[in-house]
């Protein structure tokens, strides 16, 4: 599915993989050949998804009484975690938000995590609503004090995120695809991928266009979205990427050589989205 990417200068580069040439045969010759994009700036080239998945989420023993805090309330019943990748709202800084009921506490681990993958947390605030605990952190590059623009670094901190609220509350597997596969209590049911995924576009402005892609949620999938995006010339600027549960909900803004998407290009677009989120399997080869 991924297409092969190597770094040029600032610019992520996809080359013309499988997954592109598919996409040309299935939906025809106005899909158009692979150019140079970016999702912001980049200075690295793009690593192994699987490595990426298996790095970030490790499997954890059987241990129910492991939380964060101490003081969380147990409930019969389990809120749904929501976590938040936020490239909008700050222009300097990428902003997670984590939520997950009233049982989170100050989220030291995570933090700390956090600065493991070379980034420091340069704001943290809690505010509480009706559907909880939010906890808000701002983050930076340790290396550059700028805001987070590679998708595989933003993907490796929802997987660390994840990872240490299925750690520290284990009861959050039953709410989460990756609990499946990384948690104490897989999820009760399934999401049905083909009713799950839906896909929109619309203008957002003369020189960008707003992406909106819910399905269900697994390892990889901002990586695998940016890079399906971009086998078809489409640049990535922006965005927002929240993990609700089992489902996954995207709003990217798109472009087009500076501008926004036309009416054809937003159809094959949303076709090739929902060719590949809706495949049952993919070839582990193909990465």
């Amino acid at each position: 599915m991924a297409a092969m990417a190597s770094a040029s200068g600032s610019a992520l580069r996809f080359t013309d993989a499988p997954s592109s040439r598919a996409i040309r045969r299935e939906f025809g010759a106005s899909c158009l050949a692979p150019r140079t994009v970016t999702f912001g700036f980049v200075d690295k080239s793009v690593t192994n998804l699987n490595r990426l998945r298996l790095s970030c989420l490790k499997t954890r023993a059987s241990n129910a009484t492991a939380v964060e805090n101490a003081n969380a309330a147990d409930s019969d019943k389990v809120p749904t975690p929501v976590v938040i990748i936020d490239q909008d709202s700050d222009p300097d800084a990428t902003v997670v938000e984590v939520t997950f009921g009233d049982r989170l506490g100050a989220l030291l681990d995570t933090m700390n995590a956090l600065k493991n993958l070379g980034l420091n947390v340069v704001k943290a605030n809690v505010y509480l609503d009706s559907s909880g605990k939010h906890n808000k952190f701002a983050i930076t590059k340790a290396d550059s004090g700028r805001k987070v623009e590679d998708p595989e670094l933003l993907e490796a901190i929802r997987l660390t995120v994840i990872n240490n609220m299925l750690e520290f509350h284990p009861e959050s597997s039953s709410q989460l695809a990756m609990g499946a596969a990384f948690g104490v209590l897989p999820p009760t049911e399934q999401v049905d991928v083909d009713i799950a995924t839906q896909v929109s576009i619309k203008d957002d402005g003369p020189d960008r266009s707003l992406l909106y892609i819910e399905t269900a949620d697994r390892p990889g999938l901002l990586v695998e979205l940016v890079k399906i995006i971009s086998d078809i010339s489409v640049a990535v600027e922006s965005g927002e990427f929240d993990t609700e549960g089992l489902l996954a909900k995207v709003k990217f803004h798109v472009s087009y050589r500076n501008k926004a998407l036309i009416k054809p290009l937003q159809q094959v677009l949303a076709n090739s989205l929902r060719y590949f989120l809706r495949r049952p399997s993919t070839d582990e080869s193909s990465f």
